[in-house]
């Protein structure tokens, strides 16, 4: 069974993700777009060199695309019901990716989090 793949909303109604994705050259979306076949084909079983774990924030991945000398990064996180929810983009320019895209990969994700929270009623627990 596929995954679904929904791309964060801003509150200003923006799609950060669709945006930059339609903001590349053709034959770059289209590799983008196989991409995400693939992650919704094989869902979180998907891992390197495709996907990978943010290290220091436990639901925060990035699917991993080279396309000719450029290499985009897309962050997202799983959702229940078998869903992602595509959060920030870049093109990566340097070995280490920008913590600046970090903080709004995670301030996107904090975002979300909140609003599924209030949306589905989400009672978050501390176990100890």
């Amino acid at each position: 069974m596929r995954w679904k793949i929904d791309f964060y909303q801003t509150e200003s109604g923006d799609y950060p993700v669709a945006e930059f994705i339609e903001n590349l050259p053709e034959k770059a979306q289209e590799k983008i777009i196989d991409y995400l076949d693939l992650l919704a084909e094989h869902g979180i079983q998907l891992g390197m060199p495709y996907v990978r774990d943010i290290s220091g924030v436990r639901k925060l991945k990035e699917l991993r695309i080279r396309y000719s000398s450029n290499i985009y990064r897309i962050f997202f996180f799983a959702f229940t019901g078998r869903k992602f929810i595509l959060l920030h983009a870049i093109t990566k320019k340097t070995q280490k990716t920008p913590k600046s895209d970090l903080l709004y990969s995670l301030e996107f994700l904090m975002m979300e989090l909140f609003f599924l929270k209030e949306k589905f009623g989400c009672k978050s627990q501390r176990v100890e």
